[in-house]
């Protein structure tokens, strides 16, 4: 067991409670009627007093229900109605807990809380399509009574279709929709632009354009963002071009946009190398920027800013964030990977030390990045003391932590320290871990036990990728005949290579969605799918 390894059970001991009942504390209702809740560790600094505290501070597994923390509050003495369980699975949606969010909508239909509405169809439909399938999205549509299947229902099924990537499906729901007089709806239109933008479809998306334009249709922030993006994959930046001129032609029409329009506009320009169109854009971004979501707005173009090399403007924004009161986590993580992209330790040190005094929710992304940065300029006695103090604040190192420590000890040629962590990162990943940060580490420690002729170390890390299912069981098989093979001339890289893709190329839903790809690099993403017939505002973000 490593040095690690003690420090995170020892910590684990100190800081969980004597008595649980499941992840909760006994709760007993007071005199005074004030509902006690479960007891949370102590670096959370919030007090927990209602039903939404109770569901966004347990455990997030894959076999956990939210349903018997619903029960346990009633029988605490807590309520719960029609509106109080929609707005638990609106935030459960949010947060993408898809199946907690049809898990609430289940059980209110089998209580009687739904009240059949279409709108709450909708949603059922879209979360069923999100868990399930596409087969039991269909079945259930088909079970919903003719005259509750309003526009709301038809685009949320064409909505299921988009996400499979069903283009004739999609198709024919949309002349369904039509045909019923629900073809003006903006919400059907961006689902099936989108669609043909994530299918390459694009003579089919600027005919839709055209006939949106000509039916009257305004476009909204979705549909703004879905072009761009369109047309940045079609390389086509005069048509982008074209679009702002558009925007800013018809301000009065499309005064309603917000800042994530230039904002996606400037990230395409961005990769195509025009760094002053860029940052004209970014620039003209931050004018729409309303007070509701400044400081979304503001930490996320800290990072915008920061890829066109922009550091003064990093520093800018953070100085009104600052300025505006309490910041978050989330711009301290924003903020830090901006000035780490200029070598910039000084400020990057001097801001991680802020957010250490001022006892915000721990985020373990923070002190990763300060363990990679280190890591990589070899200073590993400074990326260890960042470790030991992220376990020592109650933080749990995950696998980046470990895997950055690995790489950083592979650079300076010591193996040994390399090949403990690289085990750490492993042990930690969830099973079927969705990202590998250390294949290339990976490759370099078995290129290094096979020249070793260290069989039995090498079989030993096989054996625990194979148990947490990163890697194939043809892939185990290629990696020991590799390992026995001496005068073979195959890398180790092209060996793993060989399952890589189930890390490297998964694409989230949320990556598919234009805007929601750029914001969701810090958690500032809060919308989702349905939401999309509304304007992409700051306060729908």
């Amino acid at each position: 067991m490593s040095k690690y390894s003690q420090l995170i059970k020892l910590f684990s001991f100190l800081t969980t409670p004597t008595t649980r009942s499941s992840n909760l504390v006994t709760v007993k209702k007071e005199q005074s009627g004030v509902v006690s809740v479960p007891r949370t560790p102590f670096f959370q600094k919030l007090p927990l007093r209602d039903l939404y505290s109770r569901i966004f501070t347990a455990p997030e597994s894959t076999t956990s229900s939210v349903v018997p923390i619903i029960e346990e509050w009633i029988r605490d003495g807590g309520t719960v109605n029609y509106n109080r369980l929609l707005s638990v699975i609106r935030k459960l949606r949010s947060r993408r807990r898809f199946r907690h969010a049809l898990e609430v909508s289940s059980w209110m239909f089998e209580k009687g809380f739904s009240k059949h509405k279409a709108g709450d169809l909708a949603i059922r439909l879209d979360l069923i399509g999100k868990v399930n399938g596409l087969e039991e999205a269909e079945f259930y549509f088909n079970s919903i009574p003719k005259h509750l299947r309003t526009e709301e229902c038809y685009s949320s099924l064409l909505n299921c279709y988009a996400r499979a990537r069903d283009v004739a499906r999609a198709e024919s729901v949309m002349q369904k929709i039509r045909a019923l007089g629900f073809g003006r709806s903006i919400l059907s239109r961006n689902v099936l632009l989108n669609l043909y933008y994530r299918t390459q479809n694009y003579d089919k998306l600027e005919i839709l354009v055209c006939e949106m334009q000509e039916e009257g249709i305004y476009f909204n922030s979705y549909t703004f963002g879905t072009l761009i993006s369109a047309y940045a994959a079609m390389s086509n930046m005069e048509g982008i071009d074209k679009l702002l001129a558009q925007l800013e032609h018809n301000w009065i029409q499309y005064c309603h946009l917000d800042w994530t329009v230039y904002a996606i506009a400037a990230n395409c320009y961005r990769k195509h190398g025009l760094f002053d169109k860029a940052f004209n854009v970014l620039k003209k971004s931050e004018r729409f920027i309303t007070n509701k979501k400044r400081r979304v707005a503001l930490t996320f173009l800290m990072t915008r800013y920061a890829a066109i090399g922009k550091k003064e403007e990093v520093m800018r924004l953070w100085k009104l964030l600052t300025m505006d009161g309490k910041v978050y986590s989330r711009a301290y993580l924003a903020v830090i990977a901006s000035v780490l992209k200029f070598d910039d330790f000084e400020s990057a040190e001097n801001i991680f030390k802020n957010w250490e005094s001022k006892n915000l929710d721990f985020d373990v992304r923070i002190p990763n990045l300060m363990i990679g940065a280190y890591s990589k300029k070899g200073n590993m006695e400074a990326a260890e003391s960042v470790v030991d103090w992220t376990i020592i604040n109650n933080g749990e190192p995950n696998s980046r932590t470990w895997s950055y420590l690995a790489s950083g000890y592979i650079e300076q040629g010591n193996f040994s320290m390399a090949i403990e962590y690289i085990k750490e990162a492993i042990s930690v990943c969830e099973v079927r871990h969705h990202w590998m940060p250390f294949w290339e580490s990976l490759a370099s420690i078995f290129e290094y036990l096979k020249g070793k002729g260290n069989m039995e170390g090498a079989e030993e890390l096989i054996r625990l990728l194979r148990s947490k299912d990163l890697v194939s069981l043809d892939v185990q098989n290629k990696l020991m005949n590799w390992i026995k093979n001496v005068e073979s001339n195959v890398h180790a890289i092209d060996v793993l290579y060989g399952d890589s893709h189930k890390q490297t190329n998964v694409v989230s839903e949320a990556s598919k969605h234009p805007i929601r790809r750029l914001l969701t690099i810090f958690n500032l993403d809060k919308r989702t799918h349905n939401d999309l017939k509304t304007p992409i505002r700051p306060s729908n973000i």
